[in-house]
């Protein structure tokens, strides 16, 4: 092979410092879209957990109206007068057992559907984020 000359060597020196900026402007969009990714994939994971807990939570609650219903129901066959108490805001308030057990009841429902809305959202967004991850091919690295 003929060596370069160094008129040529220079010349191709020079290009490579000329494209050093696109370079190093090419790397710094690609860490930039790196780091929208990863942060995206944490937005979608809090997502996610955030309406895992209310689910959880409002499960629970209605869990806690189902115990108290199944309790005042028998009462309420046997003595629909008779007194309980309610909190309501942080006030507990007299009432009588056939006034409070259709309210329950109401408020019971009224958490299910919550929790039914909740589930389902949380079905959208783990579609959204399975589609974020197989567009992006994410997958995870151990650490």
């Amino acid at each position: 092979m003929a060596a370069q000359s160094p008129a040529l060597q220079l010349k191709r020196s020079d290009d490579v410092l000329k494209a050093a900026p696109t370079l190093k402007s090419r790397l710094f969009q690609i860490f930039m879209q790196t780091a929208e990714i990863q942060q995206n994939y944490s937005r979608f994971q809090n997502d996610l957990q955030s309406l895992a807990t209310k689910i959880a939570e409002l499960e629970g609650e209605a869990d806690e109206h189902n115990l108290v219903l199944s309790t005042l129901t028998e009462v309420l066959v046997e003595e629909p007068d008779r007194k309980c108490f309610r909190l309501i805001g942080g006030v507990l308030v007299e009432r009588t057992v056939k006034d409070v057990v259709p309210a329950l009841q109401t408020n019971r429902d009224g958490i299910r559907k919550a929790v039914k809305a909740l589930a389902d959202q949380y079905q959208t967004k783990e579609k959204e984020f399975d589609t974020f991850k197989s567009d992006y091919k994410v997958r995870l690295v151990n650490a």
